[in-house]
C-alpha cells in the first residue's frame, strides 16, 4: 500500500475516532478522574520511554488507560487518598493519537502527539516573549510565521510555594499548538530552539516553559539539595516551617497591615490623602531624571520604596475637548496615576503596560500635571521600556511625547520600614520556584532541559560554582531518567565597555557557567557576541535558540553540526609569549572584524595587560611588553568584552580563563 493512501486512510480514521470523542465527551462532561495540567488534549509524550500518566479518583476504584497507537491496556487502583500512577510505554513519534482514561465513566485526551519533550526554564531572558513586554527582532514577521503545529505550548503560570506542590497552573487552559494565535506571549528562546529541532528532524516537540524574569538559582533548586549546602541549609528550613504553620488569611491581614505603614509614612500623603498632585505644587526640591528609564540604573541606585514622578504639558486648542489615552508603557511595580489631582487608575505588576483613559472634559487647552506614584518593591523601580510608548494620544492619532526629563521626589525608603509580608512569598527565595514551578513536572518524561539564568545571581558568582551544577543534579535526580540533556545559555555581552582589564561579577559568573561543563551531557550556547550594552534583553533570541539547538541536534541527536566555538586545549609559555590550542577549531580560526582582540595576560604579580594576539597554524600566540614572564591568560574577560574569536562555523570563543586566582565575588565567612 502506498504512503498515499496510508495517510489518507489515516485521516478517516482520525476523523471517525475525533467523531465518537465529541460524543463520548459530551456523555461524560462529569468523568469522576481528574488530571494534572501537564495532561491535556494537544500534548506531547516523550517518544519510546515508559510515560507515567497519573491523577485523582475515587479510592479503590480502578482505572484503565488505552490509546490508539498500540492494543496495551493498563489498569490500577486509585489508593486510600485516590492517587494512581501507571506507566504507558510510548512508541517511536508519530501522532495525533488519543489517550482514554477510564473509571468505568472515560475521559479522552485528542491530538496528542508522541515526540520530545524539553523543559525551558531560567530568568527574564528565557521568559521573554515575541511580542508583549519582550518585542524580539522581527517579532510580527516571526509571529506571522510561527505556522509549527506539531510543536506544542505549555505556558506554566508563575508562583511559589515553601512547599512541594503536586500540580501546577497553566495557561490557555493546557498545551497548544504553535500557531501564531499561541505564540506571540510564549518563551522566544524556546520556541526558535524548538523550530530548529523540528526543521531539522521532523520530530514533534512539546515545549514545558516555566520562567520567571529576575530569579536567582537556589530559588529553582529543591529543599533537599539545598539542606546539604552551607549557604542556604538554615533559609531553606526556615522556609519550610513557614509552609506548615501559614495561612491565606493570616498572610493577607498582615499584608494589608504593612501597606498601611507605608501609607502612613508616605511624605505625599497627609491625613490618608495624596498632596503632591496640585498643578501649584512646589516642586524646586524635586529632582530631575530621564524617563523611560530605572531608578536603580541611574539616580536611586540600590532603592527601594514610594517615588513620585510628575511632568508639566500644555494641551493644545486642536486637542481640547477630545478623550485622551495616557500611555506610560510598564512601571516596575505599581502605579498610582493622577492628572490634575483627579485619579485615573492603578496597576499592579511590573510587566503590564499601563494605559489610561483621561476623560474629555479634562481635556482643556492649557498646562496641566501628570503625577504617577510608583511603588518598588525589590529592583529596578520606575516608568520603563520604549520610549515611544510613553504619551498622550487622541483617537484620530494625534499624540504629545512624554518621554525626556521628569521631576521625582522620594517618599518612603523601605529600609525605613519593616520588612514586608510580600517577601515571604517572592520569588527570590530558596526552593520555591522548584517547588511550585519544577516538582509537579518530575514525573512527566522529557528527553531534557534548556536554562538561560545567570544574571540574578552575578554578584555571588563564585558561589554559583556549587550552586548551579547542584541545582542540575538535583533536577536529574528528582526526574529519576538519569543524566538527561542539560543546555544552557552563558551570560551574553552587558553594560559599559571598559577601557583597561578589570574585575567583572559577570565575567566570574561566565566562568561558573562554563567549569559547569564538566557535568556529563551538559552543554552551553555562548551568547557574548549578541548582548546590547544597553539592555540587558537582547532582542536577538533567533540565534540564541538556534545555538542551543545545534548543541542538541549535535549531542542528543546524533546530527554532523558543528555546536561549539572554540574551547581552549592547553596553553603553554615559551619565555615571554604564551600559546594557546584549541578544541572545535576544525577549518581554523578566524578574528572577526579585523585584528584579535580581547586577551589580557598577567605575570606573578596577577595584574593583566592586554596581549597582542596572533593566529598561527590554527594556533594563538600572546605577548605583551608589560609582561616579560606571563603565568596566566584571560579572554573576554569583561561584563561587556570586545573579543572576536571563532571558529570557521561562525562560533564565537566562550570566556575563558587558565588562572585560579580567588573571585572578587567570593562571599566573606
Amino acid at each position: 500500500m502506498n504512503m498515499f493512501l496510508i495517510t489518507e486512510i489515516r485521516k478517516v480514521v482520525y476523523s471517525v475516532m475525533c467523531i465518537a470523542a465529541f460524543v463520548l465527551s459530551a456523555q461524560y462532561v462529569n468523568a469522576k478522574v481528574t488530571l494534572p495540567s501537564v495532561f491535556s488534549d494537544y500534548m506531547v509524550l516523550q517518544q519510546k520511554t515508559k510515560a507515567a500518566v497519573w491523577g485523582k479518583a475515587e479510592p479503590g476504584k480502578t482505572i484503565t488507560i488505552s490509546t490508539t497507537w498500540s492494543r496495551a491496556r493498563y489498569s490500577s487502583k486509585a489508593d486510600e487518598q485516590g492517587n494512581w500512577k501507571m506507566m504507558v510505554t510510548t512508541p517511536s513519534y508519530g501522532g495525533p493519537y488519543a489517550v482514554t482514561i477510564s473509571d468505568g465513566e472515560p475521559l479522552m485526551l485528542m491530538n496528542v502527539l508522541i515526540g520530545e519533550v524539553w523543559v525551558c526554564s531560567g530568568q527574564s531572558n528565557m521568559e521573554m516573549p515575541l511580542a508583549g513586554w519582550g518585542k524580539i527582532d522581527n517579532y510580527q514577521q516571526e509571529i506571522d510565521n510561527a505556522k509549527y503545529p506539531s510543536i506544542r505550548l505549555l505556558q506554566v503560570h508563575q508562583a511559589t510555594s515553601n512547599l512541594p506542590v503536586d500540580d501546577a497552573k497553566v495557561a490557555n487552559g493546557g498545551w497548544k499548538p504553535c500557531i501564531p494565535q499561541f505564540v506571540p506571549e510564549f518563551s522566544s528562546v524556546a520556541y526558535f530552539f524548538a523550530r530548529e529541532l523540528y526543521q531539522k528532524t521532523k520530530i514533534p516537540i512539546g515545549l514545558i516553559h516555566t520562567s520567571w524574569g529576575g530569579t536567582i538559582a537556589e530559588a529553582w533548586t529543591s529543599g533537599t539539595t539545598l539542606k546539604t549546602m552551607a549557604d542556604f541549609a538554615m533559609a531553606t528550613t526556615k522556609i519550610e516551617e513557614e509552609g506548615r504553620s501559614m495561612t491565606e488569611l493570616g498572610e493577607a491581614q498582615a499584608m494589608l497591615a504593612w501597606q498601611k505603614v507605608v501609607q502612613e509614612k508616605d511624605a505625599g500623603y497627609k491625613a490618608g490623602n495624596p498632596v503632591w498632585l496640585g498643578n501649584d505644587l512646589d516642586e524646586s526640591s524635586w529632582k530631575a531624571m530621564q524617563l523611560p528609564g530605572e531608578w536603580e540604573n541611574s539616580v536611586l541606585p540600590n532603592f527601594d520604596g514610594v517615588v513620585y514622578f510628575r511632568r508639566k504639558i500644555t494641551i493644545p486648542k486642536s486637542l481640547e475637548g477630545k478623550e485622551l489615552k495616557l500611555r506610560l508603557g510598564m512601571i516596575d511595580d505599581n502605579d498610582i496615576t493622577y492628572f490634575d489631582g483627579a485619579k485615573l487608575g492603578e496597576t499592579q505588576g511590573y510587566n503590564v503596560e499601563r494605559s489610561y483613559t483621561i476623560p474629555a472634559s479634562l481635556a482643556i487647552a492649557g498646562v496641566h500635571t501628570i503625577t504617577v506614584r510608583v511603588f518598588d518593591g525589590g529592583g529596578g523601580g520606575g516608568i520603563y521600556g520604549e520610549k515611544e510608548k510613553l504619551n498622550l494620544t487622541t483617537s484620530d492619532g494625534e499624540r504629545i511625547a512624554l518621554d525626556g526629563v521628569w521631576r521625582y521626589k522620594v517618599a518612603v525608603d523601605l529600609k525605613d520600614l519593616p520588612p514586608s509580608p510580600a517577601l515571604r512569598k517572592s520569588p527570590n527565595r530558596p526552593t520555591v520556584l522548584y517547588n511550585a514551578m519544577i516538582n509537579p513536572f518530575t514525573s512527566y518524561a522529557i528527553r531534557g532541559a534548556i536554562w538561560y539564568q545567570g544574571e540574578s545571581n552575578a554578584d555571588r558568582a563564585n558561589q554559583y560554582r556549587e550552586l548551579f551544577p547542584a541545582m542540575i543534579s538535583d533536577w536529574r535526580k528528582k526526574w529519576r531518567q538519569g543524566d538527561f540533556p542539560f543546555y544552557y545559555v552563558q551570560l551574553a555581552n552587558f553594560m559599559q565597555a571598559k577601557p583597561e582589564p578589570a574585575s567583572s561579577a559577570w565575567a566570574e559568573l561566565r566562568d561558573a557557567q562554563f567549569q559547569t561543563l564538566k557535568l556529563p551531557n551538559t552543554g552551553m550556547a555562548v551568547a557574548i557576541d549578541i548582548g546590547d550594552a544597553a539592555d540587558i534583553h537582547p532582542k536577538n533570541k533567533q540565534e540564541v535558540g538556534r545555538r542551543l539547538a545545534l548543541i542538541a541536534l549535535a549531542k542528543t541527536y546524533g546530527k554532523k553540526v558543528v555546536h561549539s566555538g572554540p574551547v581552549l586545549n592547553a596553553q603553554q609559555v615559551v619565555g615571554s609569549t604564551v600559546q594557546l590550542r584549541f578544541n572545535f577549531a576544525e577549518g581554523g580560526l578566524e578574528s572577526k572584524g579585523g585584528e584579535l582582540t580581547g586577551f589580557a595576560i598577567a605575570g606573578p604579580d596577577q595584574k593583566f595587560y592586554w596581549a597582542k594576539a596572533v593566529i598561527k597554524d590554527n594556533e594563538i600566540y600572546l605577548s605583551s611588553p608589560d609582561v616579560p614572564n606571563p603565568v596566566a591568560v584571560r579572554y573576554a574577560w569583561a561584563d561587556n568584552p570586545k573579543s572576536n574569536l571563532y571558529n570557521k562555523a561562525g562560533l564565537p570563543a566562550s570566556p575563558f580563563r587558565t588562572d585560579n586566582w580567588e573571585d572578587t565575588t567570593t562571599l566573606k565567612k
